[in-house]
């Protein structure tokens, strides 16, 4: 199935599994674009934004090429993104209807300090959840897919660039214990030690980006506690990769992580395998 036959459809109406492969495409083809920027550039411009996060012309191109693909993949389903969200407020959403939610390039820091942990994320969301994501990762050249069918069976996939992709699961939690993973750059403080006294760590292990989420889907660690500030384009498209895998991501209350929330922020939150007592 091509890119233009599904231009005249609504995001839904066809099999997920051909959806899910025009995304890939579409993420991989702006993680060309972040990787010319990444791998030609001597040195990466960086600019502040208003909340004094860094922004760069990679995540600015990597957007212009997602925002008018998807408009030519689905003209009637509106897209929430990152960088014209900041450059433009926040656009005024009916979360009853679908949405798309784009971060262009996650994990900027992570580009500018080039360790190769950034992401191009893609989501759709329906009824408040994610049920269709990408997350690809241009310098590690790998992608995870996740989404659900009208039926609610969910499926989720990891492909390295040029290879077919391969069914993934989350695994059932070690004897040992769990494999915690955190942020990188937010991956320490007096809640997450609190939380995790709780719980039977064998190991903790640091990562960029939705690279987080993935990593758990694909059975390489259990546990992502999140405490601190996320905006909905952060986490979607890894929560769908993840709950299509098998996992959930959930509030400290307890509470499915859900979007179109105002001003489009998450509160804390835990990603988590739900394969304990499998």
């Amino acid at each position: 199935m091509t890119e233009d036959s599904m231009v005249t459809s609504e995001a839904g109406s066809e099999p997920q599994d051909d959806l899910l492969a025009v995304l890939r495409v579409l993420a991989e083809r702006a993680g060309k674009i972040a990787l010319a920027y990444y791998t030609e550039a001597e040195e990466i411009e960086v600019r502040d934004k208003p909340d004094a996060s860094p922004v760069t012309e990679a995540d600015e191109a990597c957007e212009a090429f997602l925002l008018e693909a998807l408009h030519k993949l689905t003209p009637d389903i509106p897209v929430v993104s990152e960088e014209a969200s900041s450059q433009q407020g926040l656009p005024d959403i009916d979360t009853a209807q679908p949405f798309w939610l784009v971060d262009p390039l996650d994990g900027t820091r992570e580009f500018i300090s080039r360790n190769g942990e950034f992401t191009v994320n893609v989501a759709l969301i329906r009824d408040r959840r994610p049920v269709a994501g990408v997350v690809h990762a241009p310098a590690l050249a790998m992608t995870w897919c996740g989404g659900f069918d009208d039926d609610g069976s969910g499926h989720a996939s990891f492909n390295e660039t040029d290879r077919p992709p391969m069914t993934i699961a989350v695994r059932k939690t070690p004897d040992t214990g769990e494999t915690v993973i955190a942020s990188r750059r937010h991956g320490a403080g007096e809640e997450l030690d609190a939380f995790l006294a709780r719980r039977k760590i064998a190991e903790r292990v640091t990562a960029g980006s939705s690279l987080k989420f993935c990593l758990i889907a694909s059975g390489k660690a259990d546990l992502y506690p999140r405490f601190g500030p996320t905006m909905e384009w952060d986490t979607a498209a890894g929560q769908a990769v993840l709950t299509a895998a098998g996992g959930t991501v959930e509030t400290l209350d307890g509470d499915l992580l859900r979007y179109g929330k105002a001003g489009f922020a998450n509160p804390n939150f835990v990603a988590v395998n739900r394969r304990r007592d499998a």
